[in-house]
């Protein structure tokens, strides 16, 4: 098991609704817009999602400049829709009990959605060139696709 102490949680708020985020999180054609860093890109057919417990998912993020593919994926272990998604993440092959975990947990508040995106097994910290930055990068991303503005706790 990965050493679930380590890691780092980010915090954003939109004016999107929940059902808005959680489709964001759960359609292959939503993932495919925004799931990646803001220099890359995630094509369509390397998208896939299955979100249900036991269920797995896929995704390649390309570099723009360089071509650099990175693909990654996990399991659900849970989803409770409009409020609360967890997955490991990393090797799409990779051993699920050795794998970090994230934990996406959406909370409305009033016309606005908190969602807490709370990451375990791996360190990270502002400005880390890394697991922090990057998703930090992919949220930015995320707020586009919703047309929101970039930034976040």
């Amino acid at each position: 098991m990965t050493d679930a102490p380590k890691g780092f949680t980010l915090v954003r708020t939109f004016e999107s609704a929940p059902e808005d985020i959680w489709e964001a999180w759960t359609d292959p054609d939503a993932a495919s817009e925004w799931w990646h860093t803001l220099r890359a890109s995630t094509p369509r057919e390397e998208v896939g999602i299955d979100a249900r417990v036991g269920g797995r998912y896929t995704y390649t993020m390309v570099n723009d400049a360089s071509g650099d593919r990175v693909v990654t994926g996990g399991v659900y272990r849970e989803v409770v829709p409009l409020k609360r998604l967890v997955f490991t993440w990393g090797e799409p092959d990779g051993d699920p009990e050795d794998t970090p975990v994230i934990t996406v947990t959406l909370e409305p508040e009033g016309e606005l959605t908190r969602m807490t995106l709370d990451l375990r097994g791996v360190e990270g910290t502002k400005g880390d060139g890394s697991f922090y930055d990057g998703w930090h990068e992919v949220l930015d991303s995320l707020g586009e696709y919703l047309g929101e503005p970039l930034g976040g706790e």
